[in-house]
């Protein structure tokens, strides 16, 4: 009787397997009911905190997905980014993506804070970005998704590794799918997280090159709108005004939907990273025009992906720590 029951059971978990949101990692598995037991209102104390933030200021929901983003890229979803130099640590806040950039940090310490107090050393870093990231979407409109849970945190950062790895506005398209396909992400994932850009803010250091200068000689990028071009030109000058900033998606600038999508139809994408995508690639083009003909689509992508990617090398079992301090490494 016992050994019926015992290969029933097991024909029922692998009847469900497929459905499991765990994720396979060196030493353990990220699932998502790992603090259910060790710090059941984690979950809460990061949403409220998130939306706290959010309210206070709409762009917050986008630096924070681009946090979780910029730290996956970087020896995987480690909370490196998060670490401020010491001496024997060079932080990633320092590289070109992350610096003057890189933001919401003071979120997550509020958090961390938060966290400690509820449950001591029990909630990772990398984590609580990985939770921010959702909630943001979630509090812009854009969709929800169980995040798996169990990472743990680095112990060191990679500058180099920064400064290489996150696709930058001005890269190829070639380039941008190679660091992508290099965390295990294909040309799917790429364009469904670029739909991230509906909402947040780009410099004009970003894509001044595209209004003045996009092949050398001068010109204005000829796939940018002229409309749209005239008007960036207002507040991007030729020099100066760096730091400006401007919506990534001019139509719902603080509402997670597929605007985005459409504006890149239309030669209305605001970073040339935007644009290649319908530009350089007949697969990426196809992509863009589902995602703007169906926002559910879109959706429903955008969050397998940021579970995949979520679930670049992180830390689990013996390897890292919860750390104190996101800051910092525990001494």
């Amino acid at each position: 009787m016992t050994k019926s029951m015992n290969i029933l059971l097991l024909a029922t978990l692998l009847a469900f397997a497929p459905l499991c949101l765990c994720s396979k990692s060196h030493g353990g598995y990220l699932y998502p009911q790992f603090y259910d037991r060790s710090c059941p209102k984690a979950g809460q104390i990061v949403k409220s905190i998130v939306a706290k933030a959010v309210a206070k200021e709409a762009r917050m929901a986008a630096s924070l997905v681009r946090l979780h983003f910029h730290d996956c890229f970087v020896k995987g979803c480690d909370a490196s980014i998060l670490l401020d130099s010491t001496g024997s640590i060079i932080s990633e806040k320092r590289s070109n993506p992350n610096r003057n950039s890189a933001r919401g940090f003071e979120v997550i310490d509020e958090i961390k804070s938060a966290l400690e107090k509820e449950c001591p050393q029990t909630v990772s870093c990398a984590d609580i970005l990985a939770l921010s990231a959702r909630d943001s979407s979630v509090l812009a409109g854009g969709p929800s998704w169980e995040v798996p849970l169990g990472r743990k945190d680095s112990r060191g950062a990679s500058l180099s590794g920064s400064n290489n790895n996150i696709p930058a506005p001005n890269n190829t398209f070639q380039t941008i799918l190679t660091k992508f396909k290099l965390q295990g992400l294909n040309i799917v994932d790429m364009v469904a997280l670029s739909g991230s850009h509906t909402i947040g803010n780009a410099r004009c250091t970003s894509f001044r090159q595209r209004l003045y200068n996009q092949t050398g000689n001068g010109l204005a990028d000829f796939t940018l709108d002229k409309t749209y071009a005239a008007k960036l030109r207002n507040r991007c000058p030729r020099s100066g005004g760096d730091q400006n900033l401007f919506f990534m998606d001019f139509v719902s600038p603080t509402r997670f939907d597929n605007s985005y999508f459409k504006n890149l139809l239309a030669s209305k994408g605001l970073l040339n990273s935007d644009e290649v995508l319908v530009t350089k690639n007949a697969e990426s083009l196809e992509l863009v025009k589902q995602y703007a003909e169906n926002n559910e689509l879109f959706f429903q992508q955008f969050a397998k992906s940021m579970i995949k990617m979520g679930n670049i090398s992180p830390l689990t079992g013996s390897r890292g720590e919860i750390r104190k301090n996101c800051r910092k490494i525990n001494s």
